[in-house]
């Protein structure tokens, strides 16, 4: 529970701070509600994220205890403040071309026309997030040096196209573009832009980490670079984080409208998820569950499908979660078997 404890104890000052915000508004009545709600909020959180949690930690686990902490100490303060409030505060200031200290009085004083601003640019948001984590997953589905293959022979085909030069890119802008079917002719401009920028923040994040690292790591591949830690990487996890926060925002919408309670109930689940990360490190889980990364990744693929899908189609997020969770399990189930072959093989 050691890994724990900053959670447990970020929840608490989160809680008293939706209780102290809650009674402001409502009395006993609004406390008692917006405890509710936080806690609500906190448990959708994790319940989206917790693919990312795995994925984090196959990036996290080679890295050393400085940017471990760094990733957990500084990188939930940006995951929070930065992407659960500051960024869709930033969406609807350029949105409707007002400053930022006027979209938070928008927010906290009137907040269903904040929340309205917010969800009538989701389709650009969804094309940016879907675009990176589709970018994410391709390029591990895509891999023709990955030695294990959840889906055997089909997987290891697909992982042979990786020879390819650049194919992710190639298939995620193919993807881009079959998706602009999905929004209306004024949008798909908008939305074309906003999805290519989430390929370019994807390829960015790969270069930079290639600049930064690639004397340090004497030449190896982005994928592994990015993996060992340093400024790239923190980008890496970073950007990657934000593109799952974007499903939860614009979600928790939908149970409240009330923005700060929105980031107190986030921050909760974005905790939570921090610590979980650290938690699959330190344990060597990745190591014992050799299909865990697998599943993981696959559960991003379908969420950047939903993600573009959702700029037509209403998904409610506990279906989203649940396939989330889905994958974890079935490749939790596959581990252990495999685990057991391999114990029979040994005892052979």
């Amino acid at each position: 529970m050691k890994h724990f404890r900053i959670s447990f104890l970020v929840s608490f000052v989160c809680l008293l701070g939706a209780a102290w915000w809650g009674y402001q508004k409502g009395g006993m009545t609004g406390a008692l509600s917006a405890l509710g709600i936080a806690v609500i909020l906190g448990v959708m959180e994790v319940s989206l994220s917790f693919d990312n949690a795995v994925v984090n930690a196959s990036v996290l686990k080679t890295w050393d205890a400085f940017w471990q902490k760094l990733f957990l100490g500084v990188g939930i303060i940006i995951a929070v403040f930065g992407m659960r409030l500051l960024f869709p505060l930033v969406i609807v200031a350029v949105a409707a071309d007002i400053g930022l200290t006027e979209v938070w009085t928008l927010a906290l004083n009137n907040p269903d026309e904040y929340s309205r601003h917010l969800t009538n640019h989701h389709a650009e948001v969804a094309a940016f997030g879907g675009m990176f984590l589709l970018l994410v997953f391709l390029n591990f589905l895509l891999d023709h040096e990955k030695e294990m293959h959840w889906l055997g022979n089909v997987e290891k085909k697909l992982g042979s196209l990786g020879k390819v030069s650049s194919i992710s890119v190639m298939v995620a802008l193919g993807v881009l573009l079959g998706s602009l079917s999905l929004v209306e002719e004024a949008q798909k401009f908008v939305v074309l832009i906003s999805g290519l920028w989430g390929v370019l923040i994807y390829v960015g994040v790969d270069a930079i980490s290639n600049y930064l690292e690639k004397e340090e790591e004497g030449g190896s591949n982005v994928g592994e670079m990015v993996k060992k830690g340093g400024i790239g990487g923190f980008l890496y996890l970073e950007v990657l984080d934000a593109s799952f926060s974007f499903d939860g925002v614009i979600g928790a919408f939908a149970i409240t409208k009330d923005v700060v309670i929105i980031m107190l109930g986030l921050a909760i689940g974005a905790m939570f998820v921090r610590s979980m990360t650290v938690y699959l490190v330190h344990k060597g889980t990745l190591d014992q569950y050799v299909y865990l990364e697998h599943g993981a990744h696959y559960a991003i693929g379908i969420l950047a499908v939903i993600m573009l899908a959702s700029m037509k189609f209403h998904i409610p997020e506990i279906f989203t979660g649940l396939v989330g969770v889905a994958f974890i399990v079935a490749s939790l189930w596959s581990s252990v078997r495999y685990r057991k072959q391999q114990a029979a093989l040994v005892a052979a």
